[in-house]
């Protein structure tokens, strides 16, 4: 039997360790050389945005945006709907928490460019008004 005096975390410890005949006697082997380093494959190109989900040729002067990257849940306003500033216009799911899009100013909604289910990127075009 050996005994250790091991301390973790500023505690003491008196540990007794029984030794086996076998693994006292056995040969301790040399340690193994570290494997060597894994390169990374190359990342993919990102895809090209997806074709907007409504006509774009009656598209609005005001652009309303993604202010986070996350999920596309809900498209609360649909084209040709008159909206006030604050109202919701696309829901995102981001960090599992629900963010509206909303309407920075009066108007109509001239365009949606997403569809539930859409991944969208901070900055991303949602919808465009008049």
């Amino acid at each position: 039997m050996k005994n250790y005096t091991i301390t973790v975390n500023g505690n003491v410890y008196d540990v007794t360790v029984e030794e086996n005949g076998a693994s006292a006697s056995a040969p301790v082997s040399a340690p193994k050389a570290a494997p060597a380093p894994v390169k990374a494959a190359p990342k993919a190109a990102p895809a090209a945005p997806a074709a907007p989900k409504a006509a774009s040729a009656g598209a609005g002067s005001v652009k309303v945006t993604a202010s986070v990257p996350g999920k596309v849940t809900k498209v609360n306003a649909s084209v040709g709907q008159s909206v006030k500033p604050g109202d919701p216009v696309v829901t995102l799911e981001a960090m599992k928490m629900e963010i509206p899009v909303v309407a920075p100013q009066a108007g109509t909604v001239a365009s949606i460019e997403v569809g539930v289910g859409d991944a969208v990127e901070n900055g991303q075009l949602l919808a465009t008004m008049n």
